[in-house]
């Protein structure tokens, strides 16, 4: 099928788009004019889209899809206020001492930390080593911290802050919604879920990571990234499979829909160039595998 194929819509106005978007404004902590506007809306736009498609492909029913569609939107509202410098800085300085960065993957490796303490345990262990680096350790910088090591805890305050908002813009925000934001970094928590909520889930992690990999500005400040690669996102979701993260058919319907040239344009605007030859062909290849 040819890149011009189209996306089904979950039914979600534009205007109510726009107005989901200003959620991730931020007053500046040092500066009480200013605001800092959502990190990377686009990426949160884009994603959003691909889930409702792959949602969409999976069967299921339009009203839930549309409640879907608005926790994909604001799946990033933990990370409002992200400070793109001091957020890099304290993340890619974590990186290169391959000091763990998500909730599950410290615990692995500091199973003592008390559940939902990984943001202490972090500052607590290596506030020296990054004011020596040149990071003050002040609030602010325990804030971005707190974005990644503490996102559960942080998502919950910014849902608090913006539900008299949602509630005037007509979104009846349920519980399942929040589950399915915090799947990637909390994954335990959906032990018990609904099979419908865990599907979601995945494909919101799948969505995610995948745009993710393809996005420029995303690999540069998070990442330290200075290439994408549609193979090494796929190989990201493989191994989160692998991981029993992603189940084989949310990522088969990534891949299918992928073949079709559902995200093709997708894949070019986080890049902000068009997919390479080899990228497409990469894609369309996915058509003629046993998968």
């Amino acid at each position: 099928m040819s890149n011009s194929y189209r996306m089904k819509s979950s039914g979600i106005s534009h205007s109510l788009i726009n107005e989901l978007m200003r959620l991730y404004d931020y007053p500046h902590p040092h500066h009480p004019k200013r605001t800092i506007h959502g990190y990377d809306r686009p990426h949160a736009l884009r994603t959003a889209r691909m889930c409702v498609a792959v949602a969409s492909r999976l069967g299921h029913p339009r009203d839930r899809i549309q409640l879907y569609h608005v926790a994909c939107l604001l799946h990033d509202l933990g990370r409002a206020g992200l400070d793109r410098q001091l957020f890099g800085t304290i993340w890619s300085w974590a990186k290169q001492r391959g000091i763990p960065t998500r909730p599950r993957e410290w615990r692995a490796v500091h199973p003592r930390t008390t559940y939902g303490r990984e943001t202490e345990a972090f500052v607590s262990l290596y506030r020296r080593d990054l004011e020596a680096s040149g990071v003050p350790m002040d609030a602010w910088a325990v804030e971005q911290i707190e974005m990644r090591l503490g996102y559960a805890r942080r998502l919950a305050r910014r849902l608090r802050a913006v539900r008299p908002a949602l509630k005037t813009l007509g979104v009846e925000w349920e519980p399942w919604m929040q589950q399915v934001m915090l799947y990637y970094y909390y994954p335990e928590r959906l032990a018990k879920a609904k099979a419908w909520v865990r599907q979601l889930a995945e494909i919101l992690v799948a969505c995610e990571q995948f745009e993710a990999y393809s996005n420029r500005r995303r690999g540069q400040d998070y990442y330290a990234r200075k290439k994408e690669s549609v193979p090494e996102a796929f190989a990201y979701l493989e191994k989160l499979e692998q991981e029993g993260i992603l189940s084989s058919e949310v990522l088969n319907a990534v891949r299918l829909l992928s073949a079709e040239g559902a995200f093709d344009t997708i894949l070019a605007e986080a890049r902000g160039e068009p997919l390479s030859r080899s990228d497409r062909r990469y894609l369309r290849s996915f058509m003629d595998r046993s998968v």
